[in-house]
């Protein structure tokens, strides 16, 4: 496999982005240089991240999300 990291990539096995293999070695992800660890999903060429809203789920069971804009970093943690 290679460490190429892909552009946009989703923690939630529904979603077209989604890569178990690649979730599974460790992605870290900086948003405006700080650490997150509650990303659900991210676009590195469009420069944004949804992260969970607290333990807030919907009617489905799905983390509520908010969108934050800016300069996002992704590396593999392996």
């Amino acid at each position: 496999m290679s460490d190429a990291m892909p552009d946009r990539l989703s923690v939630n096995p529904n979603s077209e982005f989604y890569n178990e293999a690649l979730l599974e070695r460790g992605v870290g992800v900086r948003f405006k240089g700080v650490e997150k660890t509650n990303v659900e999903e991210y676009c590195v060429s469009e420069g944004w991240v949804r992260v969970a809203v607290g333990k807030t789920v919907d009617r489905r069971g799905n983390p509520l999300t908010m969108k934050l804009t800016g300069p996002v970093e992704v590396w593999l943690k392996d």
